[in-house]
């Protein structure tokens, strides 16, 4: 849990530094790709905003109404970062986007000040400042942060990757139940492609005067974020249902119920996450019926420390004897 909030901090200060510049170089500009990288940091802000609360509520005791915890309240607030904000802010960055190349809409250097109307300000950048390179200092400053906070991201992640023993982050992005680091690590991968975006088509308008290039920057980054905001509201789905473990980890636990010698058939077994890296196993198991109650108890315990010393994930274990 520790590692999740770090990472999130990191993001929250990185990502509200970064909305500013942003938003600043729009201002003096006018572009849409810059407007859409806005949207987009602003959304990013959010989401760690969202992420932190859903950390804080995950943490409190569980009571008569929820007897398993609050781990769940980590998938839920995850899940609004994906639909409300990644969805909203990749909507109006593709909207704008779209608007500004089917209406001949102003980009680019040649209209800033114009950004400011909405505000009612009368601003006017002095003539010694070029847009163009403002914008090209935003961005890179953009991804100065947004390393940092990808950075401390990967670090958790891999952390994550070597205690599972997962191949790489393709099978951890499918397994992981820690959806926090995922949604960061995510966020911060998409905000860089993001970056790279708007500054191949700030240079491209530049080398060629054509704004169609920034416009149709800011329609591929709010494309971008919409896909991202699908597949990450999938990878929340299964866990807000009560997804159970991936079938070989679940193989791997009924592997240590069947060779245990004193269990003759396996009647139900089920997994299910009730939270970021928290584990509730259910079993049906029919024992040597020669078996006296004590003795069954003694097996049921060694069976609960053995499945916990496989899967450090595992919270509780409820081992149920059939006749």
């Amino acid at each position: 849990m520790a590692g999740s909030k770090s990472v999130v901090m990191a993001a929250l200060v990185a990502n509200g530094a970064i909305a500013i510049l942003k938003f600043f170089g729009f201002l003096l500009t006018g572009s849409a790709a810059m407007l859409s990288e806005t949207y987009h940091s602003i959304s990013d802000t959010g989401n760690q905003v969202f992420l932190l609360i859903g950390i804080r509520f995950s943490e409190r005791e569980r009571d008569r109404k929820h007897p398993f915890g609050y781990g769940k309240a980590q998938f839920f607030y995850s899940f609004l970062v994906s639909v409300f904000l990644f969805g909203i802010a990749g909507w109006e960055s593709a909207k704008h986007g779209y608007n500004q190349l089917t209406a001949g809409g102003h980009g680019g250097g040649q209209h800033a000040g114009e950004a400011v109307e909405f505000l009612f300000i009368s601003f006017t950048p002095p003539a010694w400042l070029d847009p163009l390179w403002v914008n090209y200092t935003v961005l890179l400053g953009a991804f100065a942060f947004e390393t940092y906070a990808l950075v401390k991201a990967r670090a958790e992640m891999k952390r994550q990757i070597d205690r599972n023993d997962w191949s790489g982050y393709r099978e951890a992005f499918r397994k992981t139940s820690d959806v926090t680091t995922l949604t960061a690590l995510t966020e911060d991968t998409i905000a860089l492609a993001g970056i790279v975006i708007a500054l191949v088509g700030l240079f491209l308008e530049q080398q060629t005067g054509n704004p169609f290039f920034d416009r149709i920057s800011a329609l591929l980054i709010g494309i971008m974020l919409m896909g991202f905001a699908l597949a990450l509201a999938w990878e929340n789905k299964r866990l807000l249902l009560g997804e159970s473990l991936p079938t070989d980890e679940e193989q791997r636990l009924r592997d240590i119920v069947l060779q245990n010698e004193h269990v003759t058939e396996i009647i139900g077994f089920r997994t299910v996450y009730f939270g970021p890296n928290e584990i509730i196993v259910f079993a049906d198991l029919q024992f040597d019926p020669t078996f006296d109650t004590e003795a069954i108890d003694n097996e049921i315990t060694a069976l609960e420390s053995a499945m916990q010393d496989t899967n450090g994930d595992i919270r509780k274990v409820y081992i149920e004897p059939e006749l």
